[in-house]
């Protein structure tokens, strides 16, 4: 039987609560299989052991004081407002100590801790997309890279903004444990089995702006939610009531993307979650996400991503099935 896997986050104040209480979850929820209660020991540990208060005024209660912890398996460290000026001595705990954690993790602005402590220098890495150029400026020893929701390098692993940090720890516990321990996880807390590393931070609707006016807005719930409708311009100025050039004019303005771009992000985003978490094959996803065929989608995927839809699942999917 595989020993116990000793996983600790590190607490100070102005942490991010869901950096810590995300991954944290997964990790327990691993814990609580009826097959391997014992896989996972969590623990907690602020610099001197006394309780921390999250960036969200939460009052977190740690284990233990860093000094007093055995190296662990696995070292979190979460991200916060706390990272903008750390304390000296946890920069210096983590130079010290972390090195000799079989695994170094960070979430969110956590990145920022570790590169502090000379752990990124040569390295790729990301955090939240809002940090990463200033992480790159402070930096310019550590290769960032902005797009994915988790980098690793070695036995490093930086995620991106917050709930990344959820993703990240799936697929922690997908290669200790295995596919089915991580989709338990992932049904319990009710989130995707797995958002792969390299999918972007940004989804179609994240990265565009939301419409101020009422119509434009039900125009792009539309488009999410019916991908393979009639989505020309023609179309959503018709739902919209206003005429085609208005109706282009105003979604330009309001979106940030013309509508024609943005149809096709979402078809995109919609097609690469399909061949990521499901087993339908190639043109039933085309048809699905509105590209009609599938070298109509082979085409928007090769464009977009470098890769054709089943060399995209050959390399992202969990479960590959080509």
């Amino acid at each position: 039987m595989t020993p116990q896997h000793n996983v600790l986050f590190v607490l100070f104040d102005g942490v991010q609560s869901l950096d810590v209480t995300g991954p944290l979850e997964v990790f327990a929820g691993a814990s609580k299989r009826a097959d391997r209660p014992d896989a996972y020991r969590v623990r907690t540990a602020s610099l001197d052991g006394a309780p921390v208060r999250t960036s969200s005024g939460l009052t977190l209660t740690p284990d233990t004081a860093l000094e007093g912890v055995r190296t662990p398996n696995t070292l979190v460290v979460p991200g916060g407002q706390g990272t903008r000026a750390p304390e000296p001595g946890l920069v210096e705990w983590l130079r010290r100590r972390a090195p000799a954690a079989d695994r170094i993790v960070s979430v969110c602005t956590g990145a920022l801790l570790l590169a502090e402590a000379g752990l990124l220098d040569g390295r790729r890495a990301t955090t939240h997309w809002a940090q990463c150029a200033a992480l790159a400026e402070r930096f310019p020893a550590v290769r960032v890279d902005p797009e994915p929701i988790f980098v690793r390098d070695g036995n490093v692993a930086t995620s991106a903004g917050i709930t990344s940090g959820i993703d990240l720890a799936l697929a922690l516990v997908e290669e200790d444990l295995g596919r089915d321990a991580a989709l338990a996880v992932a049904r319990d807390l009710v989130v995707f089995l797995r958002r792969p590393g390299n999918q972007t931070q940004f989804s179609a609707q994240l990265a565009a702006q939301t419409a101020r006016r009422r119509p434009l807005r039900d125009v792009q719930q539309w488009i999410t939610e019916r991908p393979d409708a009639d989505l020309s311009v023609e179309a959503l100025a018709r739902r919209a009531n206003l005429s085609p050039r208005h109706f282009a004019r105003a979604f330009q303005t309001e979106v940030g993307v013309a509508p024609g771009r943005y149809v096709d992000q979402v078809r995109l985003e919609a097609a690469r979650r399909l061949l990521e978490d499901t087993a339908d094959g190639v043109e039933e996803i085309s048809r699905a996400c509105g590209y009609g065929t599938p070298e109509a989608m082979r085409r928007a995927f090769l464009r977009n991503l470098g890769a054709s839809p089943a060399e995209y699942r050959r390399r992202f999917s969990p479960s590959p099935t080509a």
